[in-house]
């Protein structure tokens, strides 16, 4: 069985930094793309950033520049570092691991969600 369990969310005050990790356990024989998702209260769930297997990135307008997203493929772990933190970043943050293969045989492809972690960025 496959779980991804995220740590690193917390309080911080505008301006402040956090990292967040993500790492996939189980069965696991490939991973396609990983990602960082949010959700705020009230509002939709959005994509933050994301990165490929070869290290490719991709970041929403709104946190480009602040956030780096990055991976260790042998781990099958990734990791948000967010800076110059502001109070809109608040949300519950979700690792997706898209695309994630369990074998190589043909239909044992899915994609997976963490169970989110608490950023709140407060003074």
């Amino acid at each position: 069985q496959v779980q991804l369990v995220e740590s690193g969310g917390g309080l911080v005050q505008p301006g402040g930094s956090l990292r967040l990790s993500c790492a996939a356990s189980g069965s696991i024989f490939s991973i396609k793309d990983m990602g960082w998702y949010r959700q705020a209260p009230g509002k939709q769930r959005e994509l933050v950033a994301t990165i490929t297997g070869g290290g490719t990135t991709y970041y929403a307008d709104s946190v480009k520049g602040r956030y780096t997203i990055s991976r260790d493929n042998a781990k099958n772990t990734v990791y948000l570092q967010m800076n110059s933190l502001k109070p809109e970043d608040t949300a519950v943050y979700y690792c997706n691991a898209g695309y994630l293969c369990v074998s190589s045989s043909y239909g044992t492809c899915s994609d997976y969600w963490g169970q989110g972690t608490q950023v709140t960025v407060s003074s």
